[in-house]
């Protein structure tokens, strides 16, 4: 996986596009009644809660140029690479993991 440095312009305009998308897809569920997750975001820190207590908190990293993904199964750095947030490691797609562990944590199929 080989990730290009972004311009500080780029890097923020697609980290904050992440969190939007984050943010209006579970707005689109709570008017939908498929779930309702609680958000809460500060700045480039947004924080998911479930209905069981459990929460997710995706964080941008702005000197590292990565967003970050905290969840029950532990947590995952994401980079930008081929038009895609990619994890550092196994070069998953964020939208896809982050689906993922929504669904585990809701305990039902969640996809972002």
């Amino acid at each position: 996986m080989s990730a290009l440095p972004l311009s500080d312009t780029d890097y923020n305009r697609l980290a904050g596009e992440a969190l939007a998308r984050i943010e209006s897809t579970v707005d689109r569920w709570l008017q939908d009644d498929v779930i309702d997750i609680d958000t809460h975001r500060t700045g480039g820190l947004l924080e998911l809660a479930f209905p069981d207590g459990s929460k997710i908190v995706v964080n941008t990293q702005p000197p590292l140029q990565e967003i970050w993904l905290a969840a029950q199964a532990g947590g995952f750095h994401f980079r930008r690479s081929d038009e895609a947030w990619r994890d550092t490691r196994d070069g998953r797609e964020f939208f896809d993991r982050l689906s993922q562990e929504a669904s585990t944590q809701a305990g039902k199929a969640l996809s972002f």
